[in-house]
């Protein structure tokens, strides 16, 4: 390998400050970086915007904001199952950088007061917006119902498809399931009330 990466790096400025358009984001010079090790020019037509676009992109993607997302209202029911499903989020694989999309169904038992619809999707989204596991982005999205929703009684269950398995490895695609169940939403009647409301035959075991 050679010391390509390293120089132009040095050339571009790597410490300079992203926030200083006089010094340009250092993503860039990544990017050029990248395109030089495996074989490119970023220097040839098509090619020569490319690095600007890649840095624009992730700056966008990892400071994604969800807007506002603890808006409670207030119930005159308690105990009743909420679900919400069909959320689709798209997220990166920790493990290779890879993209990777997953369709979330949550599921709560509200108390005093209910989240309002749209905020399930500003949690999922904002979880899904940083390098992720697929196990860990099921369960941070149960933490964040939880925490707001002012319910022990939460369930998570997430649908995805990971680019890391299907451009690389065994080049397969696949469905992976994972599954949050906490409090009265451990129990297999509510398990399945939740799965017929959703039309998910999506399951897992508790967590």
């Amino acid at each position: 390998m050679s010391n390509g990466i390293e120089d132009l790096l040095e050339e571009e400025a790597f410490n300079a400050d992203p926030a200083d358009p006089a010094h340009g984001d250092p993503l860039e010079a990544l990017a050029r970086a990248l395109l030089v090790e495996i074989g490119e020019d970023p220097e040839r037509e098509g090619l020569r915007e490319t690095p600007a676009r890649y840095a624009r992109w992730w700056r966008e993607f990892t400071q994604y904001a969800p807007g506002t997302v603890d808006t409670l209202f207030e119930s005159s029911v308690s105990g009743e199952l909420v679900a919400v499903s069909g959320i689709q989020v798209w997220s990166l694989c920790e493990h290779h950088l890879l993209p990777f999309s997953c369709r979330m169904t949550i599921g709560y038992l509200p108390r005093e007061r209910v989240l309002g619809l749209s905020k399930f999707a500003r949690i999922a989204h904002l979880h899904a917006h940083r390098l992720q596991s697929q196990e860990r982005l099921t369960q941070d999205i149960a933490d964040d119902i939880e925490k707001l929703a002012g319910s022990p009684d939460v369930a998570v269950v997430g649908r995805g498809e990971h680019l890391c398995m299907a451009m690389r490895g065994i080049r397969t695609p696949a469905t992976m399931t994972t599954a949050t169940w906490r409090g009265a939403l451990r129990d297999p009647a509510l398990r399945t009330e939740l799965i017929a409301l959703t039309g998910d035959p999506s399951h897992g075991p508790a967590r």
